[in-house]
């Protein structure tokens, strides 16, 4: 069966996203490039430029997939548990961090400090996807307990935390101190929703 125009022009820009991603995660950014990216995925650059203007439009689309992707296995983690306990949040929050696809995300934010296109066009995109972390983190159980003018707070110190952890644990793995470390983060967390203060005056 003769697959439709649609679905082909589906398949070439899933494929170019893929490749993308994949490029992203295994070369770096700077080794993205239009050839790489054509390559990897199979296609023409002329193909590419039918359905991404720019590099730049397709590495944003490419944030775009590894966003909705770790939302969505976010989620498939917690059905899958049973259960949306404070520890398996955070357990599930470290392995999305740690998730090879996040690497193309880490990729683009590193690149977009002294990248000013990319560092524009990411700009909106990111507000949107913290704006969609706060939201998820704000159906969890634990974060009824928290005062709603410190949550997004909270939520952010826990994400950057465990970004920065997945960053220096490509240079420095430190497993003895992972179970350890998640474990300080949820007590601060749960001490943060009995209303204390993590550090007395």
């Amino acid at each position: 069966m003769s697959r439709t125009q649609q679905q082909r022009r589906t398949e070439t820009i899933r494929n170019l996203i893929d490749a993308t991603i994949g490029s992203l995660c295994e070369k770096g950014y700077a080794a993205t490039t239009i050839s790489e990216i054509v390559t990897r995925a199979g296609v023409s650059s002329g193909a590419l430029f039918r359905h991404f203007p720019t590099r730049l439009d397709l590495l944003v689309a490419a944030a775009e997939e590894v966003r909705s992707r770790q939302f969505t296995e976010f989620r498939a983690g917690l059905s899958a548990l049973g259960t949306d306990s404070l520890d398996h949040c955070l357990t599930l929050l470290r392995a999305a961090c740690r998730a090879p696809i996040n690497g193309a995300w880490y990729e683009l934010l590193i690149a977009a400090r002294s990248d000013a296109a990319l560092r524009e066009r990411l700009t909106p995109f990111t507000i949107q996807y913290h704006d969609q972390i706060a939201q998820l983190a704000r159906t969890m159980p634990f974060a009824a307990a928290i005062p709603a003018h410190r949550l997004d707070a909270v939520i952010f110190s826990v994400v950057y935390l465990l970004d920065g952890e997945a960053l220096a644990a490509v240079v420095h793995p430190d497993p003895e101190q992972d179970e350890l470390r998640l474990t300080v983060i949820a007590n601060l967390l749960r001490a943060e929703a009995a209303n204390q203060e993590f550090i007395s005056a």
